[in-house]
């Protein structure tokens, strides 16, 4: 009896595992490697690279490239992000896919720690590249290294657009690109026969000034769009410290005062109404304060939704 339950029970499996392998495969998502995919050629970073499959496994280090993910609908793609310790969280409308990805390291992402994480495609801010973590030493590991290197508009835009070809999602990069420029447009619209802003980056404090961005940076652009203009767009670094005496020299309308873990709005705004000479300019008496995240700050998924924001803090009876 036993012999012959234990025959039943055995063909009960296979006739099981038969019908298994017998459903329908799920379908193949878009931007899954195919026989056809096409070489995508790209210049990043002062490099030519030329990526020859899909990539499977994505690591981003910015919360900015971690954003332009969502945005393409490709966070399913992304297995590690880093450098959420320059963030104050996604934006509602990625909040959802961002909190599914998970976190490779709170700070800068290191080498071991990307190469562990089997991944084949880095998405990478600039400015984590440092010491031993450069994009040469990942490349031997077979990594594919994509910088986000934007310093204006089109740089973001040809980023966005290289990224939608890569992943096969040109239609989703087309898309949000065109949606972004359509919100600059009602901003100028929105800002139209207003004065001209003088207008400073506050970031964190130098010990002897303050640390701000300048003409190479594209939150300078991100004040022009607004209706401003950076007091020190003329200075050629993309970020430096700038002293006290040159800030109330220029004695600047309004503050963009960035928002992040090592040094948060409510901290910086303390330490410039405690400044001796901070505490003199008018921005500072008349609380002319915009709050902005750093990510906010960086090229990425936010273009307009920082200019938006800085326009509304200058402006607000224009929105």
């Amino acid at each position: 009896m036993k012999r012959a339950l234990s025959v039943i029970l055995a063909l009960c499996m296979v006739l099981a595992l038969c019908a298994c392998g017998q459903q329908a495969a799920p379908e193949s998502s878009a931007t899954e490697p195919s026989a056809d995919y096409v070489p995508v050629t790209v210049e990043n970073y002062g490099r030519t690279i030329t990526i020859e499959k899909m990539p499977e496994k994505v690591v981003t280090a910015g919360p900015n490239c971690t954003e332009v993910f969502c945005a393409l609908g490709l966070a399913d793609k992304v297995v590690g992000n880093s450098c959420d310790n320059h963030s104050r969280g996604p934006l509602d409308i990625w909040a959802a896919d961002y909190e599914t990805i998970p976190e490779l390291t709170y700070g800068y992402p290191t080498i071991e720690a990307v190469v562990s994480s089997g991944c084949d495609f880095l998405y990478a801010i600039d400015w984590v590249f440092e010491g031993d973590f450069t994009v040469e030493a990942l490349e031997k590991y077979g990594i594919t290294v994509f910088v986000c290197e934007a310093t204006d508009y089109e740089g973001v835009w040809k980023e966005i657009r290289e990224l939608g070809e890569i992943f096969g999602v040109s239609a989703a990069a087309d898309a949000f690109v065109t949606s972004e420029q359509a919100r600059l447009d009602a901003v100028t619209k929105a800002i139209e026969g207003k004065d001209v802003l003088k207008v400073f980056v506050y970031d964190s404090d130098t010990g002897n000034g303050v640390y701000t961005c300048g003409g190479p940076n594209i939150e300078t652009q991100f004040i022009a769009s607004a209706g401003g203009v950076n007091i020190f767009a003329d200075v050629d670094d993309a970020w430096f410290g700038a002293s006290y005496e040159e800030i109330l020299a220029a004695n600047p309308d309004v503050i963009i005062v960035h928002d992040y873990e090592e040094a948060s709005f409510e901290d910086n705004v303390a330490a410039m109404k405690a400044d001796a000479l901070l505490s003199q300019l008018d921005a500072v008496k008349n609380e002319r304060f915009v709050k902005l995240s750093l990510e906010s700050a960086l090229p990425g998924s936010r273009t307009a939704y920082s200019v938006e924001a800085i326009a509304q803090g200058m402006f607000p009876d224009a929105f």
